[in-house]
């Protein structure tokens, strides 16, 4: 199966540059799995497609301001770092360029000295092991030094970094938000809990994966970066209890699919644990958590498409995309939804 089975023409103009003042407003295209079939809704049309027989599965990593903007102490060269994932207390793996100019031992001062990173070990692809020095709490120093972490193709400035924020976002740990959770409001969650649909969370903190596109011609290839994820022993038994009572799971993003999927596919049922997951889902995968699945529209080529096709199909998929882009639906982070029911 090739990269390039994958590939469509998106016009540059429908790349959501910033997010829509309401949530919930945006356009969400609903995708029957089996037959193919569309319908043209707004996402607080969710509600109507859901049921007591439904449990819903969100996300709950919250993103930290990741990206820095710093000078090398030795030549004042500009360097931008990006955490990825802390390995140990205050050592942390970074995204960092240009990594040319960076060689183990070299400081970068951020903020006239407020925090600077002191690198331990290069890795491959930009990435390097530093080590954090800085007096009081670091989140706070981040928020004050960081910038959100939008990828790369949302060139506005975000003026309120809590639209980079799901409404639930909790355990503080990610490099990238988990999109499909952008579009729920408070108000449109307690709609959903007072029609008896339970909602329950997961976390996986979105790491490099995110921003490494799929530069194999086969894709089975491809080698996803392993993301940290955890579940508690209470969401597992009550996930436990809903497969046994055949309720539909639906997984609110391609992160919270990728927890799912990892832990049944390693205990053959839910258990709460934590861990690293390199999972790569794609046409072919037999899936065993998830039935349906709360997404946005996707990169060209990307491990995000390749796991939706492997959900509905890829002619199905692609389909979809089409009729999306004829539409004029908003793509990527920022952009419209899709529910695959």
């Amino acid at each position: 199966m090739k990269t390039s089975d994958f590939d469509f023409d998106l016009p540059e103009h429908l790349i959501a540059q910033t997010p829509l003042d309401k949530r919930d407003a945006s356009k969400m295209l609903v995708l029957d799995k089996k037959t193919g079939q569309i319908e043209h809704k707004h996402f607080n049309d969710i509600i109507d497609y859901l049921s007591e027989n439904d449990v819903l599965v969100l996300n709950d990593t919250k993103v930290i301001p990741a990206r820095l903007y710093g000078i090398k102490e030795e030549t004042n060269a500009a360097i931008e770092v990006l955490l990825l994932n802390e390995e140990d207390k205050n050592i942390w793996k970074c995204l960092v360029k240009p990594a040319k100019r960076i060689k183990v031992g070299s400081i970068i001062n951020f903020g006239n000295g407020k925090l600077k990173f002191e690198c331990l070990n290069k890795l491959d692809d930009g990435v390097a092991i530093f080590k954090l020095i800085y007096d009081g709490i670091l989140l706070e120093i981040l928020d004050e030094l960081g910038e959100m972490p939008l990828p790369p193709y949302i060139h506005e400035k975000l003026k309120d970094k809590d639209r980079y924020q799901t409404v639930y976002a909790k355990n503080i740990g990610s490099a990238a938000a988990p999109t499909a959770g952008l579009h729920f409001t408070k108000e449109l969650l307690d709609k959903i809990k007072e029609k008896k649909i339970e909602i329950l969370y997961v976390t996986l903190h979105v790491g490099l994966g995110t921003f490494r596109p799929v530069n194999v011609t086969d894709i089975k290839n491809h080698k996803m970066h392993s993301e940290f994820y955890m579940m508690d022993d209470e969401v597992a038994n009550k996930l436990n209890q809903a497969k046994k009572e055949g309720k539909r799971i639906i997984s609110v993003g391609t992160t919270s699919t990728r927890v799912l999927e990892t832990i049944i596919k390693k205990y053959g049922c839910f258990k709460g644990s934590s861990g690293y997951t390199d999972i790569f889902i794609y046409p072919g995968y037999q899936f065993q958590a998830i039935d349906s699945l709360i997404t946005n529209f996707h990169l060209p080529k990307s491990t995000l498409v390749m796991l939706v096709s492997a959900l509905a199909g890829k002619e199905n998929i692609l389909k979809a995309y089409n009729e999306a882009i004829k539409h004029e639906y908003r793509f990527f982070s920022f952009g419209d939804s899709m529910f695959i029911k």
